[in-house]
This record gives C-alpha cells, structure tokens and sequence, in this order.
C-alpha cells in the first residue's frame, strides 16, 4: 500500500469510528477501525509516516465527529463560513496531533517488535487522549473510551478506571486484534480478549454504591427557546413566562430550569417574580434550580451560576470550567478580536471555585455540573462522595440538530457509570434525561419540544474505585504497561512479533 493510499485509508477510518459513539451506538465498532489503524501503524515504514497516519486518522475522527462545532460558530456565533470551516479545520489538526504522537512512538524501531507492543499502544493511547483533555483546559469530546458507555461490557469498567481507562483496554483490544491479522498471535489473543472483556462483564454486576433514603421526586424543565432569541431583550418576557408555568405544572420536589434559563443578571431578575417561583416550590416541600448570570459584587467579574429558591436557604453554584473562545477568551491581548467575530454574549466569564459543595436541596445533596462542565470526570468527583446525586444542566441549542446533544448524553452516562449516581440532565433543546447509577437512561424527553420531565431519583451513598482514586489508577496501569513494554522492547526483541 503507497504512503497516500494509507493516509486516505486512515482519515477514512477515523470518520468510521464515529458510529461507535451516540447517537449510533455501535460500539464493537471502535475496536475494528483501531485495530486497522494499529495495523497500519505496523506496516509504516518509519515513524514519521506512523505519526502521519495517526494525524490522518484524527482528522477523519475529529471532523466527522465535532461538526457540529460550525453550528455552533456559523449558524450561532455569526462566523463567516470560510473562517468558520477554517476555525473546525484547525481545532481538528491540533486534536490529531495526539494520535500522531502516539504512532510516532510506538513504530520508533526499538519498539517496534517488543512482544509488549500491545500494551505500549494501549498505555499511549490512553495517555495522549488524558493529555488532550487536560492541556490548555482540556478538550476531552470523543474520547473513545465514551463509546462503550453504557451497554458494553467494557463499561464495567468505568467505575473502576473512568473513560480513560476504558480507553486503554479498549486500545488493547484492538492491537491485540492487528497482531492476530498479521498472523503473529494465535489463541493467545483470544485469551487476551476474553479475559478483558469478561472482566468488564463481572464488574458490572457488582453494585459499588448503595441507594440512600427514599426516591425523590423531580422535573427537569426544558424550555425551547431558540437561540437566535434567547439574548433578546424583546423575548426575555416571554422566556421568563415559559419556564414559570413549567414550574408551576411541576410535580417534582427539585425542579431544575437549563443553563441560563433567565437570560439577566440576578440582580434584575424581578424579586416578586421569584418569590413567586419559590412559593411554588415550597408548596411541593422542595427547591427549584434556575440558571442566571451572577455579577460579582464591586466587580466587573460575572458568573454563569445556578441559583436555589425554595424550602432550604438559597444557595448558589459558580461553573469553574469554561469553554475557550466561548465563555472566556485566553491569552485575551492576543486573541481578544475574536470577541467581535463571534458575536457571542458575555463571552468573558470569570471561574467559580473548584472546591464547591454540594448543595443541600430537597432531602438531597445535589452536585452540579453546568454544560462543558460534565466531560471532566476528575473535576466531577471533587463534590463526592458527599454528593447523592449529580445534576448537569445544559443549553445545547448551540449545537443545533447535529449528533453534539447526543454525544454530550453519553457523556454524561459515563459520569454516572463512573461514579454510581444518578445523573439529571435539564437543557434547554434536549437531550433532557434521567440516568440511572449504571448509566441507563430511564426517561427523557423528545428534542425541541417545550415541557417538563417528571420522575423520581435515587440518592446514593459510597464511593466507586473511581471516586475514590481518580485517574490515578489509569496512571499506574500505564506505567506498569509501559515498564513491560519497555525492557521487553530491548531484550525481547523477535520473540513474538
């Protein structure tokens, strides 16, 4: 196979794994097209054209897998599509740097025929897609271990190692299975296989935590307002008046409104009108959760926070990560023209704390997540195992009627397999859904709809491996794969490869 000919073959199965993830859900899926793309690694013959193949691979993943960052820039944000398209073309370039590195090292000639060259894939793999969640804030959205969320038996895992961890084995899986199509492992593989993937099966039958109190009940509030009219000033009224009689049609003792649901600062928000809001809610012996801008007092500095009214004193959440370019800029003397190109409102959000608490609303001790907050599963378990429950609210209309709202559900199906709570989602578009401990969505409504989701949640106690020891034990895993691969590479050199 010519360099080019590999190089559209890996861009093409990067865009192949994409049906692994929601909304699809195919997840045997991923291991196939990364064991094409391990073999493929094994037949570069040098390491710069591994690491070439690696980019191609990300940039079919990413560009197939993120478009609907142009909703978000084009339709939303008001970009010219050329620089629009240009902006998606570069954030990928710079997401498939990751696998590149990892193909890079692996086809380095002294590790190439190491008998631990599964292993080294695996711990690489799993290491660069940390690393791209981490630096520069992190962009963790397709990480592959998210397509095993929840049904397969890999997701047993997920409470034990979290995404990343199932990244690897998943990784493992599929180098273990390109050494078997180059006719170099034999039943060996198959031992490999079954032992990893029937592991995750027993795991999942063991319950890490336990359920706490009696159900509550709640409603989860989805308003449906566009987003081309959300920031109005002229629709503001009726927005208000939206989600007001969605409280008032509620049965749940927490009612949670979506991200922003009052497009205002706190301090305008009419005080009769949440009062009013607050009666209704004390009148269910409960709390309701709305979403407004909070201005720091004596400051310029604002918040994206979530406000309690209700039974239990009023409380409040500040959201601490924020999405680049979109709630903050960084380095701003350098990229602070973006905020004219953009036309985004109140794009300079200030953090909130990373130590926050749970809040203490309706017999329950609530963790909440805003939006972009729920990919990172490490900031995620600060508020456990004190919190019984995690609630993630969200305004996906940015991402208009691409695949991004369903990814993002299953994103927070992995939070929930990774920390054994329930997750509530409220957003404005949809995906609006109650999640189970084991990652299962119990009910949710349809996308675009305006109405409100009333069911129960159970509250737990406990801590998951995972909550206990974050990525820690990805960490060790990796090393311990990494010591192996390493002398193997050296002293074990033409043995099974």
């Amino acid at each position: 196979m010519n360099s080019t000919l590999k190089l559209i073959s890996a861009f093409l199965l990067g865009g192949a794994t994409v049906p692994g993830f929601a909304p699809f859900d195919c997840y045997p899926v991923p291991v196939i097209t990364l064991a094409l793309l391990a073999l493929l690694w094994r037949k570069s013959k040098t390491p710069f054209q591994a690491a070439l193949t690696g980019f191609a691979f990300g940039m079919g993943l990413f560009g197939a897998g993120v478009t609907w960052l142009y909703v978000s820039l084009h339709d939303f944000g008001h970009m010219e599509p050329a620089l629009a398209v240009l902006a998606l073309i570069v954030l990928c370039a710079y997401l498939a740097l990751f696998p590149a590195l990892t193909g890079w090292i692996v086809t380095l000639r002294c590790f190439r025929t190491s008998p631990a060259w599964p292993g080294m894939v695996a711990a690489l793999w799993a290491l660069t897609e940390w690393l791209r969640g981490t630096l520069f804030t992190g962009f963790p959205w397709l990480t592959i271990g998210y397509s095993q969320a929840p049904d397969s038996p890999l997701a047993g895992f997920a409470p034990v190692t979290g995404v990343y961890g199932i990244s690897l084995l998943l990784m493992l899986s599929a180098a273990w299975l390109a050494c078997w199509l180059e006719n170099r492992w034999n039943g060996r593989f198959w031992a490999g296989l079954s032992l990893v993937w029937i592991t995750g099966l027993g795991l999942q039958q063991i319950h890490w935590t336990e359920p706490e109190g009696e159900p509550v009940t709640v409603s989860l509030l989805q308003g449906n307002i566009p987003q081309n009219k959300k920031w109005q000033p002229e629709h503001l009224a009726a927005t208000m008046q939206a989600y007001a009689r969605l409280v008032q049609e509620s049965s749940g003792r927490l009612i949670v409104t979506p991200e922003i649901s009052f497009p205002l600062f706190y301090e305008q928000a009419p005080p009769d009108f949440l009062s009013l809001l607050a009666e209704q809610a004390r009148s269910r012996q409960g709390d309701v959760l709305i979403g407004m801008v909070e201005r720091a007092p004596d400051s310029d500095s604002y918040y994206n926070s979530m406000f309690s009214f209700g039974t239990a004193p009023e409380q409040n959440y500040r959201k601490y990560h924020l999405v680049p370019f979109g709630e903050y800029i960084p380095l701003k003397p350098v990229f602070g023209w973006i905020i004219d190109v953009l036309h985004i409102p109140l794009s300079d959000f200030s953090r909130g704390r990373l130590d926050q608490q749970p809040l203490n609303l309706a017999g329950q001790r609530v963790a909440i997540n805003i939006c972009y907050e729920d990919v990172f599963g490490e900031e995620i378990i600060l508020q456990l195992p004190q919190a019984s429950l995690l609630v993630n609210v969200s305004n996906d209309a940015w991402f208009g009627r691409s695949i991004g709202p369903r990814q993002h559900l299953q994103i927070s199906q992995m939070r929930a397999l990774e920390t054994g709570r329930y997750m509530l989602r409220a957003t404005n578009t949809g995906v609006t859904a109650i999640i189970d401990e084991q990652g299962r969505v119990l009910e949710q409504l349809e996308m675009f709809t305006t109405a409100g989701l009333n069911g129960t949640a159970q509250g737990f106690s406990g801590a998951t491996p995972y909550v206990r020891f974050g990525n820690r034990l990805l960490f060790v895993i990796a090393g311990l794969l990494l010591l192996i691969s390493i002398p193997a590479a050296f002293f074990g050199r033409d043995k099974t490869l």
